[in-house]
Protein backbone atom coordinates (compact mmCIF):
# COMPACT_ATOMS: atom_id res chain seq x y z
CA UNK A 1 0.00 0.00 0.00
CA UNK A 2 1.66 3.27 -1.17
CA UNK A 3 0.45 6.23 1.39
CA UNK A 4 -0.44 10.22 0.45
CA UNK A 5 3.60 11.26 0.23
CA UNK A 6 4.08 8.30 -2.44
CA UNK A 7 1.34 8.88 -4.88
CA UNK A 8 2.64 12.13 -4.29
CA UNK A 9 5.76 11.26 -5.41
CA UNK A 10 4.38 9.00 -8.39
CA UNK A 11 2.32 11.85 -9.44
CA UNK A 12 5.01 14.07 -9.89
CA UNK A 13 7.15 11.43 -11.74
CA UNK A 14 4.25 10.96 -14.02
CA UNK A 15 3.43 14.86 -14.58
CA UNK A 16 7.59 14.90 -15.58
CA UNK A 17 6.96 12.51 -17.91
CA UNK A 18 3.96 13.97 -19.60
CA UNK A 19 5.59 16.89 -19.73
CA UNK A 20 9.22 15.27 -21.59
CA UNK A 21 7.11 13.63 -23.98
CA UNK A 22 5.32 16.74 -25.08
CA UNK A 23 8.54 18.22 -26.12
CA UNK A 24 9.36 18.32 -29.30
CA UNK A 25 12.65 16.57 -30.20
CA UNK A 26 15.33 18.90 -30.95
CA UNK A 27 15.00 20.09 -34.51
CA UNK A 28 17.55 18.22 -36.77
CA UNK A 29 19.00 19.37 -40.27
CA UNK A 30 17.38 17.47 -42.48
CA UNK A 31 19.85 16.55 -45.98
CA UNK A 32 19.71 18.90 -48.83
CA UNK A 33 17.46 17.12 -51.25
CA UNK A 34 19.40 17.18 -55.06
CA UNK A 35 16.55 19.41 -56.50
CA UNK A 36 17.15 21.97 -53.64
CA UNK A 37 20.86 21.91 -54.66
CA UNK A 38 20.68 22.09 -57.98
CA UNK A 39 18.68 25.04 -56.74
CA UNK A 40 20.77 26.49 -54.61
CA UNK A 41 23.77 25.98 -57.16
CA UNK A 42 21.71 27.95 -60.29
CA UNK A 43 21.03 30.88 -57.79
CA UNK A 44 24.44 30.87 -57.19
CA UNK A 45 25.56 30.83 -60.78
CA UNK A 46 23.48 33.10 -62.39
CA UNK A 47 24.58 36.00 -59.93
CA UNK A 48 28.10 34.94 -60.43
CA UNK A 49 27.27 35.13 -64.39
CA UNK A 50 25.94 38.64 -63.61
CA UNK A 51 29.64 39.85 -62.20
CA UNK A 52 31.18 37.50 -64.83
CA UNK A 53 29.85 39.35 -67.45
CA UNK A 54 31.13 42.52 -65.89
CA UNK A 55 34.42 41.53 -64.91
CA UNK A 56 35.08 40.63 -68.99
CA UNK A 57 33.33 44.05 -69.50
CA UNK A 58 35.55 45.70 -67.10
CA UNK A 59 39.15 43.54 -67.39
CA UNK A 60 41.93 45.98 -67.58
CA UNK A 61 44.00 43.90 -69.95
CA UNK A 62 40.83 43.65 -72.70
CA UNK A 63 40.00 47.83 -72.39
CA UNK A 64 43.79 48.16 -73.49
CA UNK A 65 43.15 46.83 -76.45
CA UNK A 66 39.96 49.48 -77.21
CA UNK A 67 40.02 51.54 -79.82
CA UNK A 68 39.35 55.73 -79.25
CA UNK A 69 35.28 55.54 -76.97
CA UNK A 70 35.66 51.87 -77.25
CA UNK A 71 34.56 51.78 -73.57
CA UNK A 72 31.69 53.61 -73.94
CA UNK A 73 29.42 50.69 -75.16
CA UNK A 74 30.52 48.92 -72.24
CA UNK A 75 29.26 51.18 -70.16
CA UNK A 76 25.84 51.21 -71.44
CA UNK A 77 25.98 47.20 -71.18
CA UNK A 78 27.09 47.16 -67.78
CA UNK A 79 24.03 49.64 -66.50
CA UNK A 80 21.91 47.41 -68.44
CA UNK A 81 23.36 44.21 -66.33
CA UNK A 82 22.67 46.17 -63.11
CA UNK A 83 19.07 47.30 -63.71
CA UNK A 84 18.10 43.87 -65.07
CA UNK A 85 19.62 42.13 -61.89
CA UNK A 86 17.96 45.23 -59.29
CA UNK A 87 14.81 44.82 -60.46
CA UNK A 88 15.22 40.95 -59.74
CA UNK A 89 15.93 41.82 -56.46
CA UNK A 90 20.04 41.59 -56.45
CA UNK A 91 22.16 44.07 -55.39
CA UNK A 92 24.01 45.62 -58.16
CA UNK A 93 26.48 47.10 -55.29
CA UNK A 94 27.41 42.86 -54.12
CA UNK A 95 27.41 42.29 -57.80
CA UNK A 96 29.99 44.88 -58.76
CA UNK A 97 32.39 44.26 -56.25
CA UNK A 98 32.43 40.38 -56.95
CA UNK A 99 33.06 41.70 -60.55
CA UNK A 100 36.09 43.61 -59.46
CA UNK A 101 37.11 41.50 -57.44
CA UNK A 102 37.19 38.78 -60.85
CA UNK A 103 39.93 41.10 -62.37
CA UNK A 104 42.16 41.18 -58.77
CA UNK A 105 41.16 45.08 -57.79
CA UNK A 106 38.93 44.09 -55.15
CA UNK A 107 39.85 46.15 -51.60
CA UNK A 108 41.60 48.29 -53.65
CA UNK A 109 41.73 51.94 -54.65
CA UNK A 110 41.20 51.06 -58.35
CA UNK A 111 38.49 48.68 -57.41
CA UNK A 112 36.74 51.43 -55.29
CA UNK A 113 37.16 53.80 -57.91
CA UNK A 114 35.90 51.51 -60.96
CA UNK A 115 32.88 50.41 -58.43
CA UNK A 116 31.75 53.93 -57.77
CA UNK A 117 31.73 55.11 -61.49
CA UNK A 118 29.53 52.06 -62.46
CA UNK A 119 26.99 52.66 -59.59
CA UNK A 120 27.00 55.82 -60.34
CA UNK A 121 25.92 55.75 -64.08
CA UNK A 122 23.55 53.00 -62.83
CA UNK A 123 21.72 55.93 -60.70
CA UNK A 124 22.24 58.16 -63.71
CA UNK A 125 20.01 56.22 -65.77
CA UNK A 126 17.17 55.74 -62.96
CA UNK A 127 17.21 59.14 -62.20
CA UNK A 128 16.72 60.23 -65.78
CA UNK A 129 13.88 57.41 -66.26
CA UNK A 130 16.73 56.00 -68.70
CA UNK A 131 16.08 52.34 -67.57
CA UNK A 132 12.05 51.29 -69.52
CA UNK A 133 12.38 48.21 -71.16
CA UNK A 134 13.50 49.41 -74.79
CA UNK A 135 16.38 51.07 -72.54
CA UNK A 136 17.32 48.05 -71.40
CA UNK A 137 18.01 46.20 -74.69
CA UNK A 138 19.60 49.01 -76.34
CA UNK A 139 22.25 49.07 -73.55
CA UNK A 140 22.52 45.59 -73.62
CA UNK A 141 23.82 45.97 -77.45
CA UNK A 142 25.96 48.99 -76.54
CA UNK A 143 23.55 51.54 -77.49
CA UNK A 144 22.30 54.78 -76.46
CA UNK A 145 19.35 54.68 -73.66
CA UNK A 146 16.92 57.42 -74.31
CA UNK A 147 16.61 60.34 -71.08
CA UNK A 148 12.98 60.13 -70.01
CA UNK A 149 12.61 62.12 -67.45
CA UNK A 150 13.83 66.18 -66.51
CA UNK A 151 14.71 69.11 -68.32
CA UNK A 152 16.60 66.48 -71.25
CA UNK A 153 14.02 64.71 -71.59
CA UNK A 154 14.07 63.08 -75.44
CA UNK A 155 18.12 63.29 -75.75
CA UNK A 156 20.19 59.77 -75.57
CA UNK A 157 22.06 59.26 -72.47
CA UNK A 158 25.71 60.13 -73.93
CA UNK A 159 28.51 58.65 -72.06
CA UNK A 160 31.16 61.37 -71.36
CA UNK A 161 34.80 61.33 -70.28
CA UNK A 162 34.74 63.13 -66.65
CA UNK A 163 38.20 64.53 -67.31
CA UNK A 164 38.31 64.79 -71.48
CA UNK A 165 39.90 62.87 -73.58
CA UNK A 166 41.93 66.03 -74.96
CA UNK A 167 43.00 66.46 -71.98
CA UNK A 168 44.11 62.73 -70.83
CA UNK A 169 43.99 60.36 -73.71
CA UNK A 170 45.13 57.87 -72.00
CA UNK A 171 41.96 57.61 -70.03
CA UNK A 172 39.81 57.39 -72.79
CA UNK A 173 38.93 53.31 -71.91
CA UNK A 174 39.36 54.04 -68.02
CA UNK A 175 35.62 52.69 -66.41
CA UNK A 176 36.31 55.25 -63.85
CA UNK A 177 36.53 57.94 -65.70
CA UNK A 178 33.37 57.68 -67.71
CA UNK A 179 29.63 58.77 -66.70
CA UNK A 180 26.69 58.75 -68.48
CA UNK A 181 24.75 61.50 -69.04
CA UNK A 182 22.23 63.74 -71.83
CA UNK A 183 23.73 64.61 -74.76
CA UNK A 184 23.06 68.45 -74.87
CA UNK A 185 24.79 68.55 -71.43
CA UNK A 186 27.63 66.40 -72.42
CA UNK A 187 28.17 68.43 -75.43
CA UNK A 188 27.64 72.05 -73.65
CA UNK A 189 30.38 70.80 -71.09
CA UNK A 190 33.13 70.58 -73.97
CA UNK A 191 36.77 69.94 -72.57
CA UNK A 192 36.34 72.42 -69.57
CA UNK A 193 38.32 71.32 -66.37
CA UNK A 194 37.31 71.92 -63.11
CA UNK A 195 37.71 70.95 -59.21
CA UNK A 196 36.18 67.67 -59.61
CA UNK A 197 38.42 66.87 -62.78
CA UNK A 198 41.87 67.85 -60.79
CA UNK A 199 39.82 65.82 -57.49
CA UNK A 200 39.60 62.62 -59.97
CA UNK A 201 43.00 63.06 -61.50
CA UNK A 202 44.62 62.96 -58.20
CA UNK A 203 42.47 59.85 -57.29
CA UNK A 204 43.29 57.67 -60.22
CA UNK A 205 47.01 58.88 -59.98
CA UNK A 206 46.77 57.82 -56.08
CA UNK A 207 44.97 54.09 -57.59
CA UNK A 208 48.03 53.45 -60.30
CA UNK A 209 44.99 54.33 -63.38
CA UNK A 210 47.58 57.72 -63.91
CA UNK A 211 50.87 58.34 -64.10
CA UNK A 212 50.69 62.44 -63.69
CA UNK A 213 48.47 63.43 -60.63
CA UNK A 214 47.51 66.91 -62.32
CA UNK A 215 45.90 68.24 -64.97
CA UNK A 216 46.88 71.16 -67.07
CA UNK A 217 45.84 74.35 -66.55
Amino acid sequence: MIGTSGHLVLLSVFLVAISACGKPAPAQRQPETPVAQIARQEKARVAMDEAAQIASLIDPAKLATLKERGANGRVQKITAILATAKAAGKSPQEITQQAVRKIGWGESPKGELTTAAILRNLDIAEKLGATTPEDITAMRKGNAATVRRGQYTGDILSVDHVIPRSVAPELDNCIANLELMPLRLNQSKGDSIGDRQRSLARKLHAAGLRENPELPD
